[in-house]
């Protein structure tokens, strides 16, 4: 029988071909256990439970929780126009597991408002301009207004009362805005979320008031609210029938809400780009489509410079218009 020699230097070398093997094995193993997401990951909605931004929030976290194999939990953050949910994303760890899910206007409109506020725009950065809408102007059928001219008019002799969403809110700022550009004599009136104010222009409480579809259009089609316009570029897919602001002769009223998912500034590349990556094929599904049309919301699917020049458009855009109007946090 022969016998297997080997020599030092062959011993030598199998051992250092053992110790690579483990080594490479170790590495991609540690690899596969840190490739994003290894735990459950935080979605902050800065506003109240049941509105746009909360159900798209849903929607998509629904989705990811998915494709990405872990648990993706919607968190209620509200109060001050959005910004307590996100000054505490901006304050969480920059590592995706802290997820903001709200709308522009918490880094577009509220930096010029609050004198103080608890976050900087720099310690956010957007993932994704998912949606755009735009907002119902409407009134209580009472004021005998029918049109967004009628309107107009009649607040240049009259003094009206609009409500809003809340101080800060996209409503808000297109009242004021309405104000600015007509020299129409309205005043505003900040309820709590958009059924609170929605309810007011029902009760007549208000005279009219400039809300998310969704919430205006169930009354419109009763007969209980008279819609004049909406604010977005485009029709709403709800209110087919109703002009836009600019199609009744008013573009400068024209305003969108953009429904943004946002990190912190420091959040690595990579992860990033997972989130980009799934959110936007979270988006494009057709259930979620469907969801979305039901909120009147219109795919965007911006990432990267142009979510980044997008935003900057409008905070470049709303900050003369919040010093002009003198608007102010109630």
């Amino acid at each position: 029988m022969k016998t297997l020699s080997i020599s030092r230097r062959g011993l030598s070398a199998l051992a250092g071909l053992a110790l690579t093997s483990s080594l490479a094995l170790g590495a991609a193993t540690a690899a596969a256990q840190d490739v994003y997401p290894t735990k459950p990951v935080r979605f902050v909605n800065n506003f109240p439970a049941g509105g746009p931004s909360d159900l798209l929030a849903r929607s998509v976290a629904q989705v990811l929780q998915e494709t990405l194999k872990q648990p993706f939990v919607v968190e209620n953050k509200a109060g001050a126009a959005g910004n307590i949910g996100a000054g505490d994303v901006a304050k969480s760890a920059a590592d995706g597991y802290t997820v903001l899910f709200g709308i522009d206007t918490t880094v577009t409109v509220n930096p010029h408002l609050y004198a103080t506020m608890p976050f900087k725009r720099s310690d956010l950065k957007p993932l994704v301009v998912m949606a755009s809408s735009g907002l119902l102007v409407g009134v209580n059928p009472a004021t005998g207004i029918k049109n967004l001219a009628g309107m107009v008019d009649m607040a240049k002799t009259k003094d009206l009362n609009f409500s809003s969403a809340g101080s800060g809110s996209p409503g808000h700022l297109a009242v004021e805005v309405i104000k600015e550009a007509t020299q129409a004599k309205i005043t505003h009136v900040p309820y709590r979320g958009n059924t609170p104010a929605v309810t007011a222009v029902l009760s007549g409480e208000v005279d009219g008031g400039v809300l998310a579809t969704p919430g205006m259009l169930p009354h419109v089609q009763t007969g209980k609210i008279t819609a004049l316009a909406v604010t977005s570029r485009q029709r709403s897919r709800l209110t087919p029938e109703l002009p836009t602001v600019a199609e009744a002769g008013l573009k400068s009223l024209e305003q969108e809400v953009l429904y943004v998912a946002m990190v912190p500034a420091a959040t690595p590349d990579a992860v990033v780009q997972t989130l980009q990556k799934a959110i936007i094929d979270a988006l494009k599904r057709p259930d979620v489509q469907a969801r979305m049309a039901n909120l009147d919301l219109f795919f965007e699917g911006l990432t990267g410079a142009q979510a980044s020049q997008r935003m900057d458009a409008l905070y470049n855009r709303y900050g003369p218009i919040v010093k002009a109007t003198g608007m102010k946090v109630e």
